[in-house]
């Protein structure tokens, strides 16, 4: 659905509206499948395996908090506009630099912070209760990309205040936590109903032997795992999902007769109604999935150890819902997929107040289920071949509210794994502003220091699609993968004498 490019109506497209007149759940026609298979043949597997981890922040996390200005010069503006003079208990929402976790750069990888208006000696630290991610940065494990969010073309300040929507196009419904969710998994507003992590997987269904587990959810129903074909498939935290009335294991008052029967009723297939035998194939395909998934987990080479399961921790929602995406790729080999796209996720990041309480929570929450998830990855063997990556609703306004901070645009994200050029800072670094003057330092920000992205999310999903094995064709052109992208490539824009400069690959990652 793109109401802002509506020459986009090409093969893809069609292939989505087609596919929606289809039965929920049920097999696309076969002329339809036979057009996706064409699709997928620029798809580029190779003879490895893949998976990335969308982790999503819901609520709009705090950018300032979490990467925090360390420099002597961009620390004072941040902590005189934050509202503190010392500890972190103090006036405002500023955390104290002695507390804070600093990021050292690595002086081999080309990813020292770029300034947006040509600062020099920029310096970067994480809030102090995310040290995991800290020494995972530190070791070359993980990367930050600098203010980045949903755009449709690259835009100024000037441009954005002139409400000439023509021109100069921007995300519909800013600031609105529903429709920025969606617009950051799907790039359209609320109602979408086909995600970019979702395109993906529709590309990457015919490298796996189990099409319907490319996209898993482990966070319930989101629109990014959900595509054209590919369907978000839901476990829970424990496993598979399973119909407790259906089945020799159903839980009908002890009788496995009761249970039979009512897998016979719902599951076979050849009833004289369309809608009822559709209904019947649905139910069917999830009493497969969900044994074919329990039967994966339960095979010795996929059942936990100790060491590579030590370091999840019961008590952090987060952390149990990366062990379980941990898990299904320990049972990659027995479900026989080659790539996979899952979606995790972590409520409480709307901080309007109570922000530096519930933020050493959330981070500390985000930090450590990150690190014990790299580190099970690590012990797993296959670190370089699955990268983890954070996004949120919006990022939120620099000033103070008082006790928290109010939404924004554009955030700061993190990228892990030994696949990511770590140790190093991707896109251009916002100045640390909250004036409305025409000075370079504020042209970057639409008042309050919500940033005005100079990465979109376009090109952060396009960078991480390339590795995953996607090819460049099927990200730009015609084709709607990425529905804005060519609105980047190659493209430089100038303000106040600073040039910006677009690519749809932002050097994150490694060579596949």
């Amino acid at each position: 659905m793109h109401l802002i490019q509506p020459h986009l109506h090409t093969r893809r497209a069609f292939l989505r509206r087609a596919g929606q007149l289809a039965f929920t759940g049920a097999a696309l026609p076969t002329a339809i499948n036979l057009a996706a298979l064409g699709e997928a043949a620029a798809f580029n597997a190779g003879s490895d395996y893949k998976a990335l981890v969308c982790i999503f922040l819901y609520g709009g996390n705090d950018y300032a908090n979490t990467v925090v200005p360390y420099d002597a010069a961009s620390y004072a503006a941040y902590q005189t506009i934050r509202g503190t003079t010392g500890s972190v208990a103090a006036n405002g929402i500023a955390l104290a630099q002695a507390d804070l976790a600093p990021m050292l750069l690595n002086p081999t990888v080309a990813g020292a912070p770029v300034s947006a208006i040509g600062q020099t000696g920029l310096q970067y630290a994480l809030h102090p209760s995310m040290t995991g991610l800290r020494d995972l940065f530190n070791t070359g494990r993980a990367a930050v990309l600098l203010n980045t969010g949903p755009l449709v073309k690259p835009i100024t300040k000037a441009q954005y205040q002139s409400n000439d929507r023509t021109n100069f196009p921007v995300p519909p419904k800013l600031f609105s936590h529903n429709d920025q969710q969606s617009i950051w998994q799907s790039s359209s507003p609320e109602g979408s109903t086909v995600g970019w992590g979702g395109n993906l997987g529709d590309l990457a269904m015919s490298s796996n032997a189990t099409p319907l587990f490319t996209c898993i959810s482990v966070t319930g129903n989101a629109v990014f795992l959900s595509g054209d074909q590919a369907l978000s498939y839901q476990v829970g935290t424990g496993g598979a999902v399973r119909i407790n009335s259906v089945g020799a294991a159903g839980n009908n008052f002890g009788l496995n007769s009761v249970g039979l029967a009512m897998q016979n009723l719902t599951t076979s297939i050849g009833r004289s109604h369309i809608l009822e035998n559709e209904y019947n194939r649905v139910t069917r395909r999830a009493v497969d999935a969900e044994l074919a998934i329990t039967s994966a987990l339960s095979q010795p080479d996929s059942l936990p150890t100790a060491a590579a399961f030590s370091g999840f921790d019961n008590n952090n929602p987060l952390s149990v819902q990366l062990r379980m995406v941990a898990r299904l790729i320990s049972a990659r080999t027995n479900l026989n997929n080659k790539r996979q796209v899952f979606m995790v996720s972590l409520g409480g990041f709307d901080s309007h107040d109570n922000l530096l309480s519930d933020h050493i929570r959330n981070m500390g929450r985000v930090s450590s289920a990150m690190k014990a998830f790299y580190d099970c990855m690590s012990t797993l063997g296959v670190a370089n071949k699955v990268t983890a990556f954070t996004a949120t609703d919006f990022g939120r306004t620099l000033s103070s509210n008082g006790d928290g901070s109010d939404h924004g645009w554009g955030s700061h994200q993190i990228i892990m794994g030994d696949a990511v050029n770590g140790q190093a800072f991707y896109g251009y670094a916002p100045p640390v502003s909250v004036s409305s003057t025409t000075a370079p330092q504020d042209q970057w920000h639409v008042g309050q220091g919500r940033l005005l992205p100079t990465t979109s999310v376009d090109q952060y999903a396009a960078t991480l699609a390339k590795w995953f094995g996607v090819d460049s064709n099927e990200l730009t052109g015609t084709s709607s993968v990425l529905p804005f992208l060519d609105n980047f490539a190659g493209r430089q824009l100038t303000v106040n004498g600073t040039s910006l400069t677009y690519a749809n690959d932002l050097g994150f990652m490694k060579p596949a």
